[in-house]
């Protein structure tokens, strides 16, 4: 195998330097670096990732733990992240949790063991049990969430989403400057901090609007497609029926628009539908989906670049303070006044 010796000697510097550009440490010339880098490529040389670890005490690897790798939305976060990895010199490790707590457990004991050196929750459960808790508040975990925290548990961890207060009270205001009065809502599983905030957010237009809301015209959807369907059947065979239906997520509200069209009513011309994401899917459903935007990616790049920062001590946020990016209402063809 070739040595770090015969890199310095083929570049020409000495071994402390090839170290340091090995290690992305500062205080190295670009010529310099670059001299290195041919010789490393010249000789072949591979060096020891796991022995530098640590001596480093760092292994260039974060976690990314997520429901679920097939959500559009969760796809362009991800783009998000990888870009900043790729740029910071770190590998990403995704773990699918499914919302199992015991898959999300494994990771938390895995960052507290050194074996990675932070960790980005996507709308993910809790990642640690009790006794893995204990141990990270001792050594200053690094952990991130991308998006919103989904349990009460999470909300002192730092963050970086859209405020979704004020992004539901826009969609619900758009719905009511057509004209719609009857106005039911489909929110996500009750005790997430999501749905609280965009449920705050429907209840707070209404309100400002001066119009009620029936007993029964908020039905919980759990962020699915099936729990959407069902959810519409629920408002579809209300006493009164709602004219527009705001969905809290765009998955749910495409699932929705099928619900309608199964029960015979066209959308928008019988009723109306609005999501929030803009996934890409919107753009194509059957008709296109109206919907609050969400920048899935720049919500990635700038979780990913929080986390570096609190890897390396140099977040200037408090650490439970969340990075609001804009959210943006996209108009399209699933909103309608309501029918005469």
């Amino acid at each position: 195998m070739v040595s770090i010796k015969e890199v310095a000697k083929v570049a020409g510097v000495s071994v402390a330097t090839v170290s340091r550009c090995i290690n992305y440490s500062d205080g190295v010339r670009d010529q310099t670096r670059r001299r290195v880098e041919d010789a490393i490529a010249l000789t072949g040389y591979s060096p020891n990732t796991l022995a530098r670890s640590f001596r480093r005490g760092k292994t260039n690897i974060v976690i990314v733990a997520l429901p679920s790798m097939g959500d559009p939305f969760f796809h362009e976060v991800m783009t998000g992240i990888q870009a900043v990895a790729r740029e910071m010199h770190y590998s990403v490790l995704i773990r699918e949790t499914r919302f199992d707590a015991m898959a999300a457990d494994e990771f938390g004991k895995m960052l507290v063991s050194r074996e990675a050196d932070g960790l980005i929750l996507l709308a993910s459960v809790p990642p640690f049990g009790n006794d893995v808790l204990a141990l990270g508040n001792k050594r200053e975990l690094p952990v991130v969430i991308g998006c919103e925290p989904v349990a009460p548990a999470l909300e002192h961890l730092p963050s970086v989403h859209i405020d979704n207060l004020a992004a539901a009270r826009d969609a619900t205001g758009y719905l009511i400057s057509l004209g719609h009065t009857r106005i039911g809502f489909i929110d996500g599983v009750h005790d997430s901090p999501l749905t609280r905030d965009r449920l705050s957010g429907f209840r707070a237009a209404m309100s400002e609007a001066r119009l009620p809301i029936a007993e029964g015209w908020v039905v919980e959807g759990y962020m699915t497609i099936k729990g959407a369907i069902e959810a519409t059947r629920k408002l579809l065979e209300h006493v009164v029926t709602p004219t527009a239906i705001f969905c809290a997520n765009d998955e749910m509200a495409i699932a929705t628009m099928h619900a309608c069209a199964a029960s015979g009513l066209g959308v928008p011309k019988d009723i109306s539908v609005i999501g929030i994401d803009n996934i890409r899917f919107a753009a194509i459903a059957t008709p296109p989906l109206t919907t609050i935007a969400q920048p899935a990616e720049e919500i990635g790049r700038r979780t990913m670049y929080r986390l570096c920062r609190a890897m390396a001590k140099k977040d200037s946020l408090d650490a439970a303070e969340a990075e609001i990016v804009p959210h943006e209402l996209i108009v399209r063809g699933s909103c309608a006044p309501p029918a005469t």
